[in-house]
């Protein structure tokens, strides 16, 4: 009698070295006439900006003076912004690498995030104070709202920027202000400090953290749609952007899981990191999440399993696939160089020098 044994199935990342300390945020852009891209914030106090499906390295936003605690990218993967403990937010271009501005702050710069149409910079930190920066006008006083009751942890923009989310370092809770009157009209109740906070794209759902927990939100009437407790305290979790049916989570346990949105059930884990996992995402086309640890490395995962069978084959940069690659292809990932919006190839040492 033949028995036919299973192949167990083992995710391979990429591994994307460069950081000298622990990797603590990351943000994708959404896909853009350029791809999308993957920005990093490190304790070390450089950013790295690079490409989001390979993972090659674009560039290093050099400038801060102390550990970055958060990172993102606007719409279009044109501009980049960073919070710090050197007490400043800063706006890089994010195609020439350069500096546009420095935004001064009284303490830590824990938490930053674009306006979904990019014309405003929301930052929180241990000051407790959220702060809306005008950048068409980076030099005029930033708008303040209400003094938040702790540390901010978390920020994030909603409902078409009329509502920020933030959550604390102290105590739990989400809450959401209204930009227009500056106050909060509702708190997401939590038992534990929210660590991770994130609005789906189709703006549906709010996922957080907190503790040995991930909830799932109704981001229009706030209500509680799912929660799960998880096998070890997960410090961030990203839901899957296109069909919602997973998420991934990391934290101090080192690994990396991935669970069913409508059970629970855990699908995957992925062994691989040294340290706990400070942050993971999702990337807009759904296809691969990258995870950030202790261990200075983030790494890409594709959201299959990976197998090595007579069919497929893992190139030596990790990404699984047939033997069929195009042109096009071939000419985004050549690691160094950035195709401009004329359509002309530029070496990265004219863009980042």
């Amino acid at each position: 009698m033949e028995v036919k044994m299973e192949k167990k199935r083992v995710a391979v990342p990429l591994v994307c070295h460069g950081h000298s300390r622990p990797v603590v945020d990351l943000c994708y852009s959404p896909v853009t006439p350029d791809g999308f891209f993957l920005i990093s914030a490190s304790k070390d106090s450089s950013p790295m900006l690079r490409n989001g499906e390979s993972g090659d390295w674009i560039g290093t936003f050099e400038g801060h003076k102390g550990a970055v605690w958060s990172c993102c990218l606007d719409t279009n993967a044109l501009r980049a912004a960073s919070g710090s403990a050197d007490f400043t937010a800063k706006l890089w271009d994010a195609i020439a690498g350069k500096e546009l501005h420095s935004f001064q702050h009284k303490h830590i710069v824990r938490a930053c995030a674009f306006s979904e149409d990019t014309q405003f910079l929301l930052t929180g930190g241990v000051e407790k104070v959220l702060r809306i920066y005008d950048l068409n006008r980076p030099d005029a006083p930033p708008r303040e709202v209400d003094k938040s009751p702790g540390s901010v942890r978390t920020v994030a923009w909603l409902h078409s920027d009329q509502t920020i989310l933030s959550s604390c370092t102290e105590m739990g809770g989400v809450r959401l202000w209204d930009v227009r009157t500056g106050s909060v009209v509702h708190t997401l109740e939590t038992r534990s400090p929210v660590t991770s906070t994130e609005v789906s794209p189709d703006g549906r759902y709010i996922t957080t953290a907190d503790g040995f927990s991930v909830k799932f939100w109704d981001a229009n009437h706030y209500g509680l749609v799912k929660s799960y407790n998880m096998p070890c305290t997960v410090e961030s979790v990203s839901l899957e952007p296109n069909y919602g049916c997973k998420f991934v989570a990391g934290g101090e346990d080192m690994w990396v899981r991935v669970f069913d949105f409508h059970t629970g059930e855990e699908i995957a884990c992925n062994k691989g990191h040294h340290g706990p996992v400070h942050c993971v995402r999702f990337a807009p086309t759904g296809e691969s999440y990258a995870s950030g640890s202790e261990d200075g490395t983030i790494r890409i995962w594709q959201t299959g399993s990976l197998t090595n069978d007579d069919n497929e084959v893992v190139a030596a940069n990790g990404f699984l696939g047939k033997l069929k690659v195009t042109a096009d292809e071939v000419a985004s990932k050549i690691e160094g160089f950035h195709i401009s919006g004329d359509g002309k190839i530029r070496d990265k040492d004219d863009l980042w020098d």
